[in-house]
């Protein structure tokens, strides 16, 4: 628990020691989700190409990081994975895209479909057989995210519903960690972005509905979370020019070739 409480307040205090800071007119500081954080630097690029008098800073640390960091102004913008708490809702937010969270296995594992009841039985630990959901007989291996990972909140909010995630669980700080474990692992579950997930991973199917563009856009497909851009102020100047870029039909576009859901109707 003590490692857990430490880590968001080394994250805060080691934000952007390159000597980009949020300070800088020149420079524009991202920090938080781990999830929006790949997605975000592939657009940081394009932006930066078009003003390259503009730099762009991103990390991750977790949503929750995100927000203190953005509450802290020890970042000009943050990203949250999750939508935010009570008593987080003072931030300004602008919602970037939305993705869906996917239950991923090891391209071996014969099981391509899991109900609900059956993942939250896995995560919380009463399921720990794979032939007890049609597998084969081995020892199920499940991944979760840390706490205050966007991530996982939305994992508990969508499928755990109030069940609690297991202490037997393995646990890992970000997406790519988890698909690469799972990717590495037989006997491995674990839940990512749907826009991270590539041809080392399988994508299972939940209740019968496929994590796929079209049940996303039709709400076939109903676990999905927001990606949230969080500022403490009204954004003003290069702020201004990229949250208006991150809205924009190009940047959009791109959101869209990885898996996301464009916040601009078709």
């Amino acid at each position: 628990m003590i490692r857990l409480l430490f880590l968001p307040l080394v994250f805060l205090l080691t934000l952007f020691v390159d000597g980009c800071s949020p300070k800088k007119k020149s420079c524009i500081t991202i920090a938080g989700s781990t999830s929006v954080q790949p997605f975000i630097e592939k657009l940081a690029d394009q932006f930066m190409a078009k003003y390259p008098g503009i730099k762009i800073d991103v990390q991750g640390g977790g949503s929750t990081a995100g927000i203190q960091a953005t509450f802290n102004n020890t970042c000009n913008i943050g990203t949250s994975s999750r939508n935010l708490k009570q008593n987080e809702q003072e931030l300004k937010t602008f919602l970037m895209c939305y993705d869906g969270i996917v239950i991923i296995l090891h391209q071996t594992n014969p099981i391509n479909d899991l109900t609900e009841e059956q993942i939250r039985a896995i995560f919380d630990g009463t399921i720990t057989n794979w032939k007890e959901v049609g597998g084969k007989d081995s020892k199920i291996i499940p991944v979760t995210r840390e706490e205050g990972s966007g991530t996982r909140g939305s994992f508990e909010d969508l499928i755990m519903e109030k069940k609690i995630i297991s202490d037997a669980c393995l646990v890992q700080d970000s997406n790519g960690s988890v698909r690469e474990i799972i990717a590495t692992t037989r006997e491995g579950i674990g839940y990512i972005s749907a826009g991270l997930v590539d041809e080392r991973v399988k994508a299972v199917n939940i209740n019968g509905i496929s994590a796929n563009t079209e049940n996303f856009l039709s709400h076939k497909y109903k676990f999905m979370r927001p990606f949230l851009l969080l500022l403490k102020d009204v954004p003003a100047g290069n702020v201004k020019e990229f949250i208006d870029y991150t809205l924009s039909t190009e940047a959009q576009d791109i959101l869209k070739k990885y898996g996301l859901i464009s916040t601009i109707a078709k």
